[in-house]
């Protein structure tokens, strides 16, 4: 009954000074929104990259044809002809901490589709290698190790590729021409977008390797050979046996540079993720200041309120309130502030999160852990800065306070 009574006269002092009301919560609306509206953005920025790494492919090892030096001329990673199947075949057989392998060979095509041609790029792999990559079909039906086997001239599409020749058209058994060679189109695969590197991924026609191999690009040789180790605690492992395995099986001596690469796209974006969440928790802590400064508003009008309402408070404890009525009165005022203030920059910050999100394209992930620590924080903010003002009117004299103009 005597919070009841408390509570109402605090809302009836908050309503006399309405503007001043709002002015004093508009520095924790602002700080609570920035706070919340900075974390959403972070963790969008997070799980983007999180995406990014999932679609490299299942702990994914990339070992990529590399330059060597030759009399003073580097050869480049095409010029590279060291890379083969029979590589692809050794790491399958050798190391144990690999799962799956799926050479490949690369390159830019035209291709055609009756009066359509576009420019892209064309893989050549076999069937594990969407297993690796993690890629799924979205109609059709994946070539086969058979295909691979007879050197099929049958195709994969991206849906970049699709749009570009098709438009609307379902490409699923139709024939197109890359770079002269007729090949039929058994499926579409699902959109991957773009890599780490703002590559489009969609935009690629996939084939047997063997058919890119000998029928498009007349080679023998592997510009690079995906694997996928069995746990994410063995990439390591395996790319330490591969080492081995590849200089032995390339007799390199030991004074000779390496003719190929072991590839870390996880770590580069695992050390993008951590410096996301780093930056993420900087801005927030940034953004958390403003609640601070909103926190000394709050105490700096309680102080001013006490001042003037002197011999209210004087008249209140002649007539038997309580230094701790007094007290919770003031405390109660300050914490209706701060939580009317937190309130609204939860809704503040929810919405600037779903505006930031729209206009930059750029994912946000509103943290039901942020809302509730800034609701708390809120509270928190509302107590302590609350404390000293409601102190202060409670000690007064109430004789003094009788007698203040």
């Amino acid at each position: 009954m005597v919070f009841r009574a408390a509570f109402r006269m605090a809302l009836q002092a908050l309503a006399r000074n309405k503007l001043r009301t709002v002015l004093t919560m508009l520095g924790i609306t602002i700080g609570i929104g920035a706070v919340i509206c900075t974390v959403a953005i972070g963790q969008g920025g997070s799980s983007l990259v999180h995406e990014q790494l999932l679609a490299l492919g299942t702990n994914m090892v990339w070992i990529e044809a590399g330059g060597r030096n030759i009399n003073g001329v580097r050869t480049g990673n095409a010029g590279t002809k060291t890379l083969t199947l029979d590589d692809a075949d050794a790491i399958k057989r050798s190391i144990s901490f690999i799962s799956v392998v799926a050479p490949n060979v690369d390159g830019n095509v035209q291709v055609v589709y009756g009066n359509q041609n576009w420019y892209t790029r064309y893989r050549g792999v076999p069937p594990e290698y969407f297993q690796v990559r993690r890629w799924s079909l979205q109609s059709g039906s994946m070539f086969t190790q058979g295909d691979v086997d007879r050197l099929s001239t049958v195709c994969l599409l991206g849906r970049t590729l699709v749009e570009r020749i098709f438009g609307e058209d379902d490409p699923v058994g139709k024939t197109i021409r890359v770079q002269g060679l007729p090949c039929k189109v058994v499926g579409v695969l699902q959109a991957k977008g773009l890599s780490t590197t703002g590559f489009d991924q969609d935009d690629m026609v996939a084939m047997p390797i063997t058919t890119a191999m000998h029928k498009l690009k007349g080679i023998s040789w592997l510009d690079d050979i995906f694997c996928s180790a069995t746990s994410p605690e063995s990439v390591t492992l395996a790319e330490d046996q591969i080492y081995r395995l590849m200089r032995q099986r390339h007799r390199l001596r030991a004074d000779e540079p390496d003719d190929f690469n072991i590839r870390h796209p996880q770590d580069a974006l695992q050390a993008q993720e951590e410096a996301s969440k780093t930056l993420t928790l900087m801005l927030a802590s940034l953004a958390s200041v403003s609640l601070l400064v909103g926190g000394i508003g709050i105490m700096n009008i309680m102080l001013v309120s006490v001042t003037e309402r002197t011999r209210e408070i004087g008249v209140r404890m002649a007539v038997g309130a309580a230094e701790a009525d007094v007290q919770m009165q003031f405390l109660i005022e300050a914490l209706a502030l701060s939580l009317l203030g937190g309130a609204i920059g939860v809704l503040f910050g929810m919405g600037a999160s779903v505006g930031v999100s729209k206009i930059l394209r750029w994912p946000a992930i509103i943290s039901p852990v942020a809302v509730v620590v800034a609701a708390v924080f809120s509270v928190f903010v509302g107590l302590f800065f609350g404390y000293y003002p409601a102190q202060k009117a409670a000690s007064l004299d109430p004789i003094e306070a009788l007698r203040y103009e």
